[in-house]
């Protein structure tokens, strides 16, 4: 089921400083119908989850290249919690290890884990397919 005006924090956090997946994937869920808010570099996991709070997202994208994944999203789920916003998907995408991502699902860390190569189609079928807390 398609469902527009879903809205998405897309975010960098940590030193990453190499966003250009995380502005296709921005532009991608734009083009699709969604609502985008993009936060930039170097985001601190306080920022992303104000910004989810200020923007009332329902969905969270991390774009995370820098190998600190097991260490950022655990904090943001955190933050995102203490806002009473549990039911914020949580997305992260970049280059993440098997082990790692499917760790971040199984404990509920991320609800979704995106590598490079993985189709956009996906992500925007994902999002809409869960609905974030609209639904």
């Amino acid at each position: 089921m398609t469902r527009k005006n879903v809205r998405v924090v897309i975010a960098k956090p940590g030193l990453d400083g190499h966003d250009r997946g995380a502005r296709v994937v921005a532009r991608a869920l734009r083009d699709a119908g969604m609502e985008v808010i993009y936060t930039g570099l170097h985001q601190t996991p306080e920022q992303v989850a104000e910004t989810a709070l200020q923007e009332d997202a329902e969905v969270v994208g991390l774009s995370i290249l820098s190998g600190a994944h097991m260490t950022l999203v655990p904090k943001i789920r955190e933050l995102l919690k203490k806002n009473e916003m549990e039911n914020v998907l949580l997305l992260v995408g970049g280059i993440i290890p098997e082990d790692d991502a499917a760790e971040l699902i199984q404990s509920k860390m991320a609800d979704a884990v995106f590598t490079p190569g993985d189709p956009l189609e996906k992500i925007i079928s994902y999002i809409f397919e869960k609905g974030g807390k609209g639904d």
